[in-house]
């Protein structure tokens, strides 16, 4: 089916092969158990990449770490992958892409050590999302700089491509904007200060060795505007080598597309977004503008908490690859939070 032997063929005949991918939180990665079945698991279907935590949703990194910057906060104080070098290197044996993924803006350990870093309420203090977490101000350069140092130490160890998740401001834009005073000095626009951030993290990123993706919220592939997160198609799309809408059929409202109950209809939810954000790519490109290749995350685990949902199977999986495949996207990553897949190619 998907060997290493097929994978390493198919690399040599087209240059760069199609990243099929799964999510590998540090915690799997870190352990030989579960990460040698994850490893079988791409050993015997089309699989051929893993998304591996860098930095997670706590501001932890997942391995030690040489950078001053990040031993001063002991961000790698609890690493969940003791050899990162061996890993990579077991990883690559097996001809498996290695995606390093950085949680960027939502970054509670940081804001904890650098309270003046963080996003501030207007009448003073730290600002906190309705999870009670804090977040990094984008418009701070010192937070951009961080983020950026991270990604350039994780190319230089050996990640083949480095994706930027949470590159954007809260959810909620509106209400945040009441709430909170930006560090904005220069009177920039919130899909400005992403997309520069993007750019500049991209030549040193390059640099070393990697390609540079970035996670887009499902509708940014459908919505004019930057939804009040700073994320627009142009401004991403634009800046970065792959860019990847978390297009869930189950995070789409009632009626959207057109489609009734969007979690019981993966296909048309996959086709209807990603021909929007074909659309976007092709219009860019007719302004002469670089564009990202289109690699969607997909939906592969079960939205308990919608109604009605359905359990998402090796079926509704392969429902949504087919209709990027139908598009001629033949790219894509599979989410599960808890790093379990019900997969065949």
């Amino acid at each position: 089916m998907g060997t290493s032997q097929q994978r390493v063929q198919a690399t040599a005949v087209s240059g760069h092969l199609p990243v099929r991918g799964i999510y590998v939180s540090g915690w799997v990665a870190g352990s030989k158990h579960r990460l040698d079945r994850l490893i079988q698991l791409v050993d015997k279907t089309d699989l051929n990449a893993m998304v591996i935590d860098v930095k997670n949703d706590y501001g932890q990194l997942t391995y030690h770490s040489s950078l001053p910057v990040v031993k001063a906060i002991g961000a790698d104080r609890h690493v969940a992958i003791s050899d990162i070098k061996g890993l990579l290197h077991k990883l690559k044996a097996k001809n498996i892409y290695v995606i390093g993924r950085i949680v960027t803006f939502k970054d509670p350990l940081y804001a904890k050590k650098h309270p003046a870093m963080a996003l501030q309420k207007r009448g003073g203090g730290v600002w906190r999302d309705a999870q009670g977490k804090a977040w990094l101000d984008p418009f701070q350069q010192q937070v951009r700089t961080y983020n950026t140092a991270i990604a350039e130490e994780a190319a230089a160890i050996g990640f083949d491509e480095v994706q930027f998740d949470y590159v954007r401001f809260p959810d909620n834009g509106s209400k945040v904007d009441r709430e909170v005073s930006y560090h904005n000095t220069q009177g920039r626009s919130k899909p400005q200060i992403i997309s520069s951030f993007l750019r500049e993290a991209r030549g040193p990123i390059h640099a070393k060795g990697a390609r540079v993706s970035a996670d887009v919220f499902g509708l940014v592939t459908s919505s004019t505007n930057d939804m009040g997160i700073g994320q627009s198609w142009r401004g991403v799309s634009g800046a970065v080598d792959v860019i990847s809408p978390m297009t869930y059929p189950s995070h789409y409202s009632t009626g959207m597309y057109g489609v009734k109950q969007p979690d019981l209809s993966p296909y048309a939810i996959i086709r209807h977004a990603l021909t929007d954000a074909q659309h976007r790519n092709a219009v860019m490109r007719s302004g002469n503008a670089s564009t990202a290749a289109i690699r969607p995350w997909l939906q592969s685990f079960t939205a308990r908490w919608v109604h009605p949902h359905q359990t998402y199977g090796a079926e509704q999986v392969n429902k949504q690859v087919q209709a990027a495949r139908d598009l001629g996207i033949r790219e894509f990553l599979l989410w599960s939070s808890n790093c379990k897949y019900d997969y065949h190619s």
